[in-house]
C-alpha cells in the first residue's frame, strides 16, 4: 500500500477515524480503571484466602477462584451478549460505547485479578513473615510490602491486560459498540476496501506496541529487586 492511498483513506475518512480512536481509548480507558479499581482488590483477596494465605478460607477462596475461572473462559462475544440484560439495566440499552464498556469491564476486572495474584505469589514469603515480626498489622502487610513488592509485576500484568482489553474492543464493534474495530469492519470489510481495513489492522499494532513498550519501561523503572 502506498504513502498516497493511505493519505487518501486519511482525507477521506478522518472525522470518522479520530471518533472511533476516541470510543476506543474510552473503552479501553474505563476497563483499565475497573481493573485496578475492583481488580486489584479482587486479586488481593484471592491471594490472602489461598491455603496457607493470610486469611486463609476455604470456602471464599474456591468461590472468588471459581468466579473468576468461569467468566475468564467464557467466550467474549458471548459473554457480551450473555450479560445484555445487565447492561440495559445498567445503562439503559445494549447499543452504543458505554454499554461496550459494561462487559469489558467485568472481564478486565476477572483478567487482572488473576494477574495480581500471580505477582504477589511471587513476593518471597520472606516478605510477609519480617513485616509480621515488625508488627506490621495486615492491612500494613498487603499495603506497604506486598505491594511495593509486586509493583513491578502489578504494571507488567496491567500492561498486558491493557493489550487484551485493545484486542476485545475491536470485537464490540460487531455489537455496536463503535471504535478501530468497528470501523473497520463497517467502512473497510463491509465496503470491499481491505486496504482501509489494513490501516486500521496497522494502527492497532502500533497502539500495542506504545503501550507494551510504555509498560515495559515503567516496570524496569520501578523494579529495584
Amino acid at each position: 500500500m502506498s504513502i498516497e492511498r493511505i493519505m487518501e483513506i486519511w482525507t477521506q475518512y478522518q472525522e470518522q477515524i479520530w471518533e472511533a480512536i476516541g470510543q476506543t481509548f474510552y473503552m479501553v480507558g474505563m476497563s483499565t480503571i475497573a481493573a485496578v479499581i475492583l481488580g486489584i482488590p479482587l486479586g488481593t483477596l484471592i491471594f490472602v484466602t489461598r491455603p496457607g494465605g493470610m486469611l486463609a478460607n476455604r470456602s471464599a477462596s474456591i468461590f472468588l477462584n471459581t468466579l473468576v475461572n468461569v467468566i475468564r473462559s467464557f467466550p467474549f462475544l458471548l459473554l457480551v451478549v450473555f450479560m445484555f440484560p445487565l447492561t440495559r439495566l445498567i445503562v439503559g440499552t445494549t447499543i452504543g460505547t458505554t454499554a461496550a464498556t459494561i462487559p469489558l469491564a467485568v472481564v478486565a476486572i476477572a483478567g487482572y485479578s488473576r494477574l495480581v495474584e500471580q505477582a504477589l505469589v511471587e513476593v518471597p514469603r520472606g516478605v510477609i513473615e519480617a513485616a509480621r515480626s515488625m508488627g506490621a498489622s495486615r492491612l500494613e502487610i498487603v499495603w506497604k510490602f506486598l505491594y511495593v513488592e509486586a509493583r513491578s509485576g502489578l504494571v507488567l500484568g496491567l500492561t498486558t491486560s491493557i493489550v487484551s482489553f485493545i484486542s476485545y474492543s475491536t470485537v464490540v464493534g460487531i455489537v455496536g459498540g463503535g471504535g478501530v474495530g468497528d470501523f473497520a469492519i463497517r467502512y473497510g470489510y463491509q465496503r470491499f476496501e481491505m486496504d482501509v481495513t489494513i490501516c486500521m489492522i496497522v494502527l492497532m499494532v502500533l497502539l500495542v506496541q506504545i503501550v507494551q513498550v510504555l509498560g515495559s519501561t515503567i516496570s524496569r523503572k520501578i523494579d529495584k529487586r
